[in-house]
């Protein structure tokens, strides 16, 4: 499996005036570079230095269609990325410096390069936060999880747990509950300081399976090929622990990878603000993938996002007249 991490172009390989740059190489850049190559639109990929996005630590993905009998997430990124580059798209392995969007040709500043491009494709993605433990990493896509949709079916008949107090949290319980034996959810404030909607709260009371453990935190994650389970620690009175499972879903939130193009772009909590098609509030500048969704956050979702920024890209080439943003 060719991940293409380390290749570094020379100076030769890189045209620094393009039509189309992609910022991102998870399934939104990719399919937007697949697109955007069969447009004839020669689309440059900066990849980045840890190219791939969320799916390059994913193990095992059943919910892509094409995949009958499942595929490793690196396994699926690599295979987009042959078939966008047998297309025509050339990939940059750097990272975004910097980008100058008041400016037409727009200009991205990456450490090896100037690149001047026409039209940019932003899908840089978002990533799960995390609780920072050790072996959290290590055992993520084996027993930890940040998606209940991703993952739920292979914590079928196990006691499983998730983290967080808000509405996501309660929604992937919810969902959690129709595969694992029992869920626990786990929250470090006490009842009354839930942030989820009454409607969820109720829901999640009302379930059989799942249990609420309040004034409770995670100290430690155990396992080896795969968790087996967690030290957690009431802060009422510092008591510790061990809960057994074979399933830890976190639920305390996703950071939009948007740093960058803040005060470039509109943002809302992050997002990067679309129209109805995937114009950003600068004409000519697009956006797919988690870095504008922060409902779905599926692997197929933000290609589909990335297919729409690509044909909307070429379309607005044509004539910018053709897109015309609503605020």
């Amino acid at each position: 499996m060719q991940l293409f991490l380390h290749s570094k172009p020379s100076s030769d390989e890189i045209n620094t005036n393009q039509e189309l740059v992609i910022i991102g190489s998870g399934p939104a850049g990719l399919t937007a570079a697949i697109y955007a190559a069969r447009a004839q639109l020669n689309p440059l990929v900066v990849a980045g230095i840890e190219a791939g996005g969320q799916l390059m630590t994913t193990t095992e993905v059943e919910n892509f269609p094409g995949f009958p009998e499942m595929v490793q997430g690196p396994d699926l990124i690599t295979r987009m990325r042959e078939q966008a580059t047998r297309l025509g798209a050339a990939f940059l392995e750097d990272n975004v410096l910097e980008v100058n969007f008041d400016q037409n040709p727009f200009l991205i500043m990456t450490g090896q390069y100037q690149i001047e491009a026409k039209s940019v494709i932003i899908a840089t993605g978002a990533e799960p936060k995390r609780l920072g433990l050790v072996n959290e990493q290590e055992l993520s896509g084996r027993g930890v999880s940040y998606c209940a949709t991703c993952d739920a079916p292979f914590f079928k008949d196990v006691d499983a747990a998730v983290i967080g107090a808000g509405d996501v949290a309660l929604e992937e319980a919810l969902f959690l509950a129709k595969y694992a034996s029992s869920v626990k959810i786990i929250y470090r404030g006490p009842k009354e300081k839930m942030r989820a909607t009454k409607a969820l709260l109720k829901k999640g009371f009302e379930n059989e399976k799942i249990e609420f453990i309040y004034n409770t935190v995670v100290e430690e994650i155990h396992g080896k090929e795969r968790l087996n389970s967690i030290t957690v620690r009431n802060t009422a009175d510092n008591q510790t622990e061990e809960l057994h499972l074979g399933g830890l879903l976190v639920a305390i939130g996703y950071n939009p990878q948007s740093q960058l193009f803040e005060g470039k772009v509109a943002l809302k909590d992050g997002y990067i603000i679309t129209t109805k098609f995937t114009m950003t509030s600068i004409p000519g500048i697009f956006a797919a993938g988690d870095v504008v969704d922060f409902r779905y956050r599926q692997a197929v979702t933000a290609a589909a996002e990335g297919c729409k920024a690509a044909l909307d890209a070429e379309k607005w080439l044509q004539d910018p007249k053709l897109l015309i943003p609503s605020y």
